[in-house]
């Protein structure tokens, strides 16, 4: 309708980027360190190189998609357009897990650090705080989103940089028993078990959660079918660029470091690097780079609540009105806030199993909606272009299908739960719609029958 308020068109490809970066966190290769350690068996670098390697077919598939619908919606969109609209609503409900719930892990993670710093102080209250905070630098828009964004990225790319040159000062300094900086046995060491070193990529691959999130921002993109995939590839290649040096160096500087619980093994880590002032400011911009990714998360899934209710998926009128002002979803944001609360009861265990689900299963299907787009329907298929829309994709969701089936059963038990609930959802609003459709009909009928039939 003439006057309807739109999503402003304002973003370039260093906010996109940066917005990215910040939903991804490049500090959580700190966070999982301990845990990802372990299920590498020690060797991380190599890890790291084969999660990029996996992840680089699916950000390719997202690259390909948002050139065909450079639109909000993502994964759901895409499966909806390329494959078929009820593939697409269960992708778009399974996606619904992925992108309420990032919100909660930043909220209470932040709780958590914060509480750590200030433990005289609860954790709900920090959550109380922080979730405020994150729906009102949303509301007031898009671009203060992007400017507090590329900040905290700064400040995260500021400290991983201190950390590795202190770590390759103790290499050259001597200071350290490694002999030389350059050293190949982090990617191939002896005995290396390669199970180890596939089961620590799959957990590895969380680690780049985020720069499929900025697909849902197309709309507020300034030539978004160039931009998207543009930006996509930089954060994956800067974010693998970041994660592989860091565990290189450390491997090479501290190939006998031990720990006893992974859940702070970075901590410890990094007071070996740097003593207790790199401590402290870790624990600083840990705080920073939780609080950055709250609010790129937030931006990301009341973008995508808006998508599914201009499809109707959830109730338009709610869910698709804009601030006439800011000409951001404000109903959207605030209906966030609400659920986010939940973060004082919840478990970070529980909302990281729900994230896992609902990425993953996106992942799978944005592979196949290349094939389907392109390959199937597009019948692009010369010799290359069966390589990039068959044999690239299936690649990607082979891989990520089989990270997939490797979830926990109380995961995949839930998630599957979660999709049967989508499936009666999808029942009652189609039955509910017809009824209504019916009634209307029947009202023309009794008012036709009133004013003409005497």
């Amino acid at each position: 309708m003439k006057g309807q308020p739109t999503l402003a068109r304002t973003l370039k490809l260093h906010q996109i980027v940066f917005m990215g970066l910040a939903w991804m966190t490049p500090m959580i290769f700190y966070t999982v360190y301990g845990v990802a350690n372990e299920a590498a068996d020690g060797m991380m670098a190599a890890a790291y190189v084969i999660a990029f390697l996996a992840i680089f077919f699916t950000a390719y598939s997202y690259s390909r998609m948002v050139k065909a619908y450079p639109i909000s919606g993502s994964a759901y969109t895409y499966t909806k357009r390329a494959i078929h609209p009820r593939a697409g609503f269960l992708v778009g409900w399974a996606l619904l897990l992925d992108y309420i719930f990032s919100p909660i892990i930043a909220i209470l993670t932040f709780g958590i650090f914060m509480n750590t710093e200030f433990p005289k102080v609860p954790v709900f209250v920090w959550i109380i705080i922080m979730n405020i905070v994150l729906a009102l630098v949303n509301i007031i828009g898009i671009k203060s989103v992007a400017s507090v964004s590329g900040l905290s990225v700064l400040i995260q790319i500021g400290f991983i940089l201190l950390f590795c040159i202190l770590t390759a000062k103790d290499v050259l300094t001597g200071n350290t028993a490694a002999e030389s900086l350059f050293s190949l046995t982090p990617f191939f060491g002896e005995d290396v078990s390669f199970s180890a070193v596939f089961s620590g990529a799959a957990l590895i691959c969380f680690c780049f959660l985020g720069f499929d999130a900025v697909t849902t921002m197309a709309e507020e993109t300034i030539d978004a079918k160039r931009t998207i995939p543009k930006a996509i590839f930089l954060i994956v290649l800067i974010a693998a660029s970041m994660y592989i040096a860091i565990a290189y160096l450390t491997q090479v500087a501290y190939p006998d470091f031990t720990f006893t619980n992974p859940d702070n093994a970075a901590y410890s880590l990094v007071q070996l690097v740097g003593g207790n002032l790199l401590s402290t400011i870790f624990i600083m911009v840990l705080i920073i780079a939780t609080f950055t990714q709250g609010v790129s998360s937030v931006t990301s899934v009341s973008r995508f609540l808006y998508a599914l209710g201009r499809e109707s998926i959830l109730p338009e009128k709610l869910f698709t009105s804009l601030h006439p002002k800011y000409q951001t979803p404000v109903a959207n944001i605030l209906f966030v806030a609400v659920i986010s609360m939940s973060a004082v009861f919840i478990n970070l265990d529980s909302a990281v199993m729900f994230v896992s689900f609902g990425a993953l299963t996106a992942f799978t299907f944005v592979n196949l909606s290349v094939v389907s787009h392109y390959y199937i329907k597009g019948k692009r298929r010369s010799a290359k272009d069966t390589f990039l829309y068959l044999v690239f994709p299936l690649i990607g969701a082979g891989f990520i299908g089989w990270l997939l089936t490797l979830l926990d059963k109380n995961t995949l038990t839930i998630g599957a739960i979660w999709v049967a609930v989508g499936i009666v959802y999808l029942f009652i609003k189609k039955e509910w719609s017809r009824m209504n459709t019916t009634k209307i009909d029947m009202a023309s009928v009794d008012q036709y029958s009133k004013n003409y039939v005497r």
